[in-house]
């Protein structure tokens, strides 16, 4: 069986890959199994370096093929904030804090494009190698759902009618920024 290591503690995207990865003889390990993990300081000015920064870290700290990821929400009004400080972009706020405020900043505007972005990167003796995934939606005029996390409440998706958070998880992972990437990661596996 071959070991990698997924970069993160989220145990809901190592859920993801490992369901991806059910067919294979590969095995995903996340910092949660490592009793010396460290986090990664996110200094690169897109999702790719930071996702590159925190997947070749990993890699050269443990010797295990490390995949991280770099994902966040691009608003076309907000000039494609908080995009890369998605995760970051108000620390002081909770989600729930946060997605209340984008509404409150988009109220009575028209133009809710918006787009889920994500990069994968893969980093083993072979090199370090990047896959991008995008969702296309808008933002919502109201937070609704229960499914997902962070932004998914506000983030609709036109084609289902719904926010991501009132997505079945499923149903949500096919149509995804992070379902695209990581599609595009197992593929090279094979």
């Amino acid at each position: 069986m071959t070991k990698y290591l997924m970069a993160t503690k989220n145990e809901g995207k190592v859920r993801e890959l490992r369901q991806l990865l059910a067919d294979t003889d590969i095995e995903i390990i996340s910092l949660n199994d490592l009793s010396d993990h460290e986090e990664v300081e996110e200094t690169g000015l897109s999702f790719a370096e930071n996702a590159v920064l925190k997947a070749e870290h990993c890699y050269r700290k443990y010797g295990v093929p490390s995949i991280a990821d770099d994902s966040g929400i691009c608003i076309r009004y907000l000039l494609d904030m908080p995009g890369v400080f998605s995760a970051r972009f108000l620390p002081h706020l909770d989600y729930p804090q946060k997605n209340a405020l984008i509404l409150s900043l988009m109220e009575g505007i028209t133009e809710r494009k918006a787009s889920y972005e994500c990069v994968i990167a893969f980093a083993s003796e072979e090199g370090t190698k990047t896959f991008h995934g995008s969702c296309e939606g808008e933002i919502a005029f109201a937070a609704a759902g229960e499914n997902g996390f962070g932004y998914d409440p506000i983030f609709y998706y036109p084609r289902s009618g719904m926010t991501l958070a009132e997505m079945d998880p499923e149903e949500k992972n096919k149509i995804s920024h992070r379902g695209e990437a990581l599609r595009k990661l197992v593929a090279s596996f094979e």
